[in-house]
């Protein structure tokens, strides 16, 4: 007979061995008790590979367990394949059924007339809507989704751009926008890229197309986008940023593909921390404008969810404001909160001067001026049964001019010290270390530039829109170089009943979606901008001479 005693996998064994016992094995029953002992080391073996007290895994979810580690533990500065898979076939595709090539080529050596301005419009519409492209910006802008980075801190964004401008053949150098202000916003920067395409002579024109590259540090509520949610808790790309690069890079695989025809430089600059940080600011001041061949002019655009998908809009002048942002700290005495006549309380002088903040606008500057100022958060005390000895406050202030911002700040800080002085408290406030100025349009150049919006626009016309009281760091380039920025129309995308997000939430909204159909379009706008400007400018040049002699 054969006795087994095997142990449950839940309990201790009382020995490190199984226990076989064999008694009278008969000649007879030899071959009974080989199948028998094969049977029980059968029984045994699952028992013994698992560890006490937990559930076996299948081989599926070892594998699965394996890759999500794997996935865990990748590089996180390394773009996806697809990525680069998309930017390598863009790179070999063929434009030649669109007669690209030829268009520009005649575009630069004839006269400018309608006809020829069509067919361009044509072929690079044409060209911005093939299968390759259309793979190539949803691949790059999902998967810069997925990864928002903030400010300063962009080593997988910054990598994914240098990644496809290799893949593109395109030359550019990295390490622009060193963050100066380690104090306030963390991280070293240098993570922004400039890149070329074109002759590099400076005999011959050059433009600039810009973008920016940081996230929010917003936690993503979009719906209908789980392949591609943001995998960075509290982190979003709730501003379009990642369409704003991967429009600029899609631009670059269609303007590199006819580089032998373009006759000037178009400067490519992939723009850090333009949500607070001045990345543009650090980027002057390192001195991308002194570049050679030097920037005659500037462009740069951004979706608008307030607008239709396909319409363009801007505006000459102030388009955008100039904006700057506070924090005031409120000094008092704390205490008990059953005793507060032995307190100096700070939260009632804070609230106070909420209120007082709000007069400002109203009535101390003009009816016919434009400003704000806005409190957006107010923190004190850590009980229910304690006054603190302080309290804070933090908001923004914007103005559509650099005078007026200038003369607000002087009005709260003002406002601030009476108040304070006023409840027996002490107070201190503190600005950004650089403030933002007024974006604006060049009035010269805009009447052009809405030639261009023309011809990109769905509509067929460039909407004329109010200056809005956002703000924008393209601001310190227009300050230096004439610009237009456009804003470009987002707004009519989703179809809830296919799970299609929502593309009319605000700038800045958890449930902020981009429609991706914008994406060619800002192909489009920029190509058109690149090639249209260095024509214009070289007849310019060329009339500028005629006119001398």
């Amino acid at each position: 007979s054969l006795t087994f005693f095997c142990f449950s996998c839940n309990n201790r064994p009382h020995s490190a061995h199984h226990f076989l016992s064999l008694e009278h094995i008969s000649s007879q029953s030899t071959m009974r008790l080989i199948v028998c002992f094969a049977y029980a080391l059968l029984l045994l073996q699952p028992c013994a590979s698992l560890p006490f007290g937990s559930r076996a895994k299948t081989g599926g979810e070892d594998q699965k367990e394996e890759e999500k580690q794997a996935e865990n533990n990748q590089n996180e500065e390394v773009p996806s394949s697809s990525v680069r898979g998309a930017a390598s076939k863009i790179s070999n595709s063929n434009l030649e059924e669109f007669a690209i090539s030829p268009t520009v080529e005649a575009f630069f050596e004839g006269p400018f007339d309608s006809e020829l301005s069509n067919s361009l419009k044509e072929a690079i519409r044409k060209s911005s809507n093939t299968k390759e492209m259309g793979e190539f910006l949803q691949a790059t802008r999902r998967s810069l989704h997925r990864k928002p980075e903030l400010m300063y801190e962009l080593p997988f964004t910054s990598n994914t751009i240098q990644t496809i401008l290799d893949e593109l053949s395109i030359p550019y150098t990295s390490g622009w926008a060193k963050n100066t202000h380690q104090d306030v916003y963390p991280g070293p920067g240098g993570y922004g890229i400039v890149a070329h395409i074109g002759t590099g002579s400076e005999d011959q024109p050059c433009i600039i197309l810009r973008a920016d590259m940081d996230a929010l540090p917003i936690k993503e509520a979009t719906e209908g986008i789980g392949s591609f949610k943001s995998s960075n808790p509290g982190k979003m790309h709730a501003c379009g940023h990642d369409g704003h690069v991967t429009m600029l890079l899609g631009a670059a695989a269609l303007l590199k593909k006819i580089e032998n025809q373009i006759e000037g430089t178009i400067r490519l600059v992939f723009q850090p921390a333009e949500e607070g940080g001045a990345g543009m600011k650090r980027m002057v001041e390192e001195g991308i404008v002194e570049l050679q061949p030097k920037a005659q002019y500037a462009f740069a655009m951004h979706v608008w969810p307030a607008l239709p998908t396909g319409t363009i809009a801007s505006a000459p002048g102030p388009l955008l404001a100039a904006a700057d942002t506070f924090e005031i700290t409120i000094h008092g005495k704390g205490g008990h909160a059953a005793m507060p006549h032995l307190t100096i309380d700070p939260i009632v002088t804070a609230s106070s001067l909420v209120m007082n903040l709000q007069s400002i606008v109203s009535r101390t500057i003009s009816p016919l001026e434009s400003g704000v100022v806005s409190v957006t958060q107010f923190s004190a005390g850590d009980a229910f049964n304690v006054i603190p000895a302080s309290a804070i406050i933090k908001g923004t202030i914007r103005a559509l001019s650099t005078e007026m911002l200038i003369s607000l700040r002087e009005k709260v800080t003002h406002m601030v010290d009476a108040t304070a002085t006023m409840h027996r408290c002490n107070s201190t406030i503190q600005f950004s270390p650089d403030y933002y100025p007024p974006t604006v349009n060049d009035a010269e150049l805009f009447d052009w530039s809405k030639t261009v919006g023309e011809i990109v626009s769905r509509e067929g016309k460039m909407r004329d829109i109010e200056p809005t009281m956002g703000g924008e760091d393209f601001a310190f380039l227009a300050q230096t170089i004439p610009s237009t920025f456009f804003l470009v129309g987002q707004g009519s995308g989703g179809d809830e009943r296919y799970h299609l997000p929502r593309t009319d939430y605000g700038l800045h909204h958890p449930s902020f979606a981009l429609d991706e159909e914008v994406l060619p379009i800002g192909v489009e706008l920029h190509a058109n901008v690149a090639l249209r400007s260095l024509k214009k400018l070289s007849q310019d040049s060329d009339e500028t001479t005629m006119s001398e002699l």
